[in-house]
């Protein structure tokens, strides 16, 4: 099995040349078990030391180039040299200020940005990052794969096997088959409803409701932290609302979101923490359409704050820590790389509740 704690590409393709001196010829097969990389990335090691004149490919191998004298590549500073590569699955929402914390740590390394942004519809990113990789000498990876799918599991296994550092982002992962965690950072969403259900409590609130944008990874533990704080603040079952609104892209979402406010006053809710934003806009639009205002008549949480702080009225907003989660993961593989056998590190950050106007005490 791979190790993750293989050699970054550079000390690599010095470790074969160190080879290829001592033994006159080297192997795949055995460079794959001696310095635990997979063979498609020694291959490639092969193909680069062998435009640099440095080798000769052979079937299964390498031997000295033509006249038999073996140089040694410049060692350069990781440091100054590094390329991050960096896949997430939008740029726009929630990543770019966890792209833009990631470029600026890098920058402070030194180092560089290749940046991709794929889709939450995307089944398989395992073609996007092998591009990636094919485009560039990269030092390490920070990734937020898509985790509901049958081809999770699968891009985890080609991380772990591609011999270069990773950290996962607002994502959590084991490798198989041993079960052994990834090294991660992600918010402590749970932690964010709770902050948000104990605020509406604080403020007199009895029948509070929970309207989630899409199941995804954030809005389960979402649910899980809501569903927490509902028991603690001891609100029953029926004091309290879930729902999953429609795609913000369907045709039928605001007819969606109107049937569900519907059901969300007939049952005597008072508040709602809403995920994401602009799903929370489109409610307190609803709610002002009717006549009816905020926080007055409905107390409304947007889950994210993004841009909650711009509406009218600001919303009250719990916000993800997205700089601070783009720059502890990079500061997590510059350590993963400065020391490769340090154990791995699961990072998680509190999210933050900032109070504003569409929250209040009942009517």
């Amino acid at each position: 099995m791979t190790d993750q704690s293989a050699p970054l590409a550079a000390s690599r393709r010095d470790l074969i040349l160190d080879a290829l001196a001592r033994a006159g010829a080297v192997r795949v097969s055995q460079l794959t078990e001696d310095l635990g990389v997979a063979a498609v990335t020694l291959r490639r090691d092969l193909q680069q030391l062998e435009e640099e004149g440095l080798l000769m490919r052979v079937h299964g191998g390498a031997v000295p180039p033509p006249g038999g004298v073996i140089a040694r590549r410049p060692s350069p500073d990781r440091a100054s040299a590094a390329s991050i590569g960096v896949l997430v699955p939008s740029l726009d929402f929630y990543w770019p200020q966890v792209v833009r914390s990631l470029e600026g740590a890098a920058r402070e390394h030194g180092a560089s940005i290749l940046l991709r942004g794929t889709s939450y519809d995307m089944q398989d990113e395992r073609p996007v990052l092998e591009r990636m990789v094919e485009a560039g000498d990269l030092a390490g990876l920070v990734v937020a794969p898509n985790t509901d799918t049958e081809y999770a599991q699968d891009v985890i296994a080609w991380l772990t096997s591609s011999g270069i550092p990773f950290v996962l982002a607002e994502r959590e992962a084991v490798s198989r088959p041993d079960g052994a965690p990834v090294e991660s950072v992600t918010t402590d969403h749970a932690l964010g409803a709770v902050l948000a259900a104990r605020h509406l409590a604080q403020l007199g609130h009895r029948k509070v409701g929970l309207l989630i944008s899409r199941n995804s990874p954030t809005s389960r533990k979402i649910i899980a932290g809501w569903t927490a704080a509902c028991r603690e603040l001891e609100l029953t079952p029926a004091e309290h609302v879930e729902r999953i609104l429609p795609d913000r892209g369907a045709p039928g979402f605001s007819k969606g979101v109107d049937e569900m406010l519907d059901s969300v006053l007939k049952a005597g809710v008072t508040a709602l923490l809403v995920h994401s934003d602009r799903e929370a806009m489109a409610i307190v639009d609803l709610v002002l359409s009717r006549g009816l205002s905020v926080p007055g008549d409905l107390s409304v949480v947007a889950y994210d704050d993004e841009f909650a702080e711009l509406f009218t009225p600001a919303l009250t907003g719990v916000a993800p820590p997205r700089a601070a989660i783009g720059r502890a993961a990079l500061e997590l593989l510059f350590a993963r790389i400065a020391d490769p056998s340090r154990p791995v590190h699961r990072v998680t950050l509190s999210p933050a509740l900032n109070v504003r106007a569409s929250t209040g005490a009942p009517a």
